[in-house]
């Protein structure tokens, strides 16, 4: 039952997060904006029209939305969102290994385009695969030392019943690496700019150039919940306030809709007044934060 509420909330609530978002933007920078419900307006209007596939591609290019966004409803459904209880078991390793599953899928689906564009969007995107990931494994498994456990759900539950563990050096720098390689994941400025069409900047753009109809739409959702998943579990990590400890409430539905609120707002707000990196520099960014998850690692076992 909570696998299944946590999966509708993040597919329903996705969309509107990113329209949230948006519409900060829009704001802040002296738009109207097109409302928070547009997103939902776009995927409706792609999942009406024709898939069209490019000549010369194969099984992987077509499969790759369907595993993207299957990862993502997966992760959705067993991580801690409403609930510090999961039926599946909410492993550290098996959801990065997931994350890293649905990104590797799409890379290679631009691949299979044999375009120029795919190729170089697919190469920019493993160069990122290959500093985020070990950065979540690294500033997770620092948080799991205290508990002697890596499933999520039991990191989780000890920080709701030792809240003053969160006010300590492990915490602050793993907090501050899951954020930086959250916004990498996402694809969000400054590593990545999700309203940009320029080929010198692209990163997940240039995978999706080719897709279009049903596939874009699967692509475009499955993102926004992965930004939602996300948030929700550094939120959660840090800040478990609400989250139920055994069953589902409406508190704790309430309270995760906030503060994945509130963080998308802080990060829509922080990428108006924010320049993306140029390319060669966002490496040095994301080996910054592994170090940081690093250094969380080491301080959990002095301090610990």
């Amino acid at each position: 039952m909570t696998a299944l509420l946590q999966v509708v909330l993040v597919a329903g609530g996705s969309p509107f997060l990113i329209g949230l978002m948006r519409q900060v933007r829009a704001w802040l920078e002296g738009r109207a904006g097109a409302g928070i419900l547009q997103p939902w307006r776009d995927l409706r209007k792609l999942f009406r029209k024709e898939a069209i596939t490019p000549r010369g591609t194969g099984w992987v290019f077509q499969l790759a939305p369907p595993v993207l966004a299957g990862t993502a409803l997966v992760v959705a459904a067993f991580i801690p969102l409403v609930s510090t209880e999961s039926p599946f078991g909410a492993d550290l390793f098996a959801v990065a290994a997931l994350l890293a599953l649905g990104s590797v899928a799409l890379a290679l689906g631009g691949l299979d385009t044999g375009t120029a564009f795919g190729g170089m969007g697919a190469s920019r995107e493993m160069t990122v695969l290959a500093l985020v990931e070990p950065t979540i494994l690294m500033a997770v498994f620092a948080l799991s030392v205290r508990v002697g456990s890596t499933n999520l759900g039991q990191i989780v539950t000890s920080t709701v019943t030792h809240p003053a563990s969160v006010v300590s050096p492990v915490s602050v720098l793993a907090a501050v690496a899951l954020a930086v390689v959250t916004i990498a994941e996402t694809g969000r400025v400054p590593v990545d700019n999700p309203s940009t069409h320029l080929e010198l900047t692209m990163v997940h753009e240039a995978m999706v150039l080719e897709y279009s109809g049903p596939d874009l739409a699967l692509i475009e959702w499955a993102s926004a919940m992965r930004l939602s998943v996300l948030l929700g579990l550094l939120a959660n990590l840090f800040v478990p306030e609400g989250i139920a400890t055994s069953g589902v409430t409406v508190l704790a539905v309430v309270a995760l809709a906030v503060k994945v609120g509130v963080l998308g707002v802080l990060l829509a707000a922080g990428e108006v007044f924010m320049a993306k990196l140029r390319l060669f520099r966002i490496p040095e960014l994301l080996a910054g934060s592994f170090l940081l998850a690093l250094l969380a690692v080491a301080a959990s076992f002095f301090l610990g």
